[in-house]
């Protein structure tokens, strides 16, 4: 009889042991995740994506300067956004479309420079506009009337005038 509840005994602490090792991995804790370049990247493309949006509605200014934050232009915007996190862009959307290296459209990530010819400039091969890429078929921007603004690059004016795609960070 002594012998079973001994045994009872080891057998519970084994079972809570068990499984409460098993809860710490599963949790993670004691373990650091692996971090690859491309995921730390995804994340700076993010916070890039996630402190643009908080210029959401502000107006949009043809050659807009540089020094401020009360109206952008297309280019004015992505330079400003992407110098918090140590990205130096060109002034230029022509410019910044030659900086870093290309990525294919289905292979876009959050925090990706996408390049179209659009507007009065435009003639369907030159570089007129510049936005940041968010995911999900989404990108963020300025033009016009809405000034920053989340629009579709997979419908109307922006997938028909998409020209390609530079990744940066």
């Amino acid at each position: 009889m002594r012998m079973q509840h001994l045994f009872q005994k080891v057998l519970t602490v084994g079972l809570v042991s068990t499984i409460g090792f098993s809860s710490l991995l599963a949790s993670g804790a004691g373990a650091a995740p692996a971090q690859t370049a491309e995921s730390v990247a995804t994340s700076k493309g993010t916070q890039v994506v996630n402190y643009g949006k908080k210029y959401m509605g502000v107006p949009y200014k043809f050659g807009a300067s540089t020094s401020t934050t009360r109206n952008f232009d297309c280019s004015s915007f992505m330079k400003h956004i992407f110098k918090k996190y140590g990205v130096n862009l060109p002034r230029t959307s022509v410019a910044q479309s030659k900086v870093g290296r290309a990525v294919s459209k289905s292979n876009l990530k959050a925090g990706d420079l996408v390049f179209f010819s659009s507007g009065s400039r435009a003639n369907g091969k030159n570089v007129t506009h510049v936005a940041v890429y968010m995911g999900n078929g989404k990108i963020l921007h300025t033009y016009g009337k809405p000034g920053v603004t989340i629009s579709n690059l997979n419908s109307g004016n922006w997938k028909r005038t998409y020209l390609k795609a530079r990744r940066v960070l």
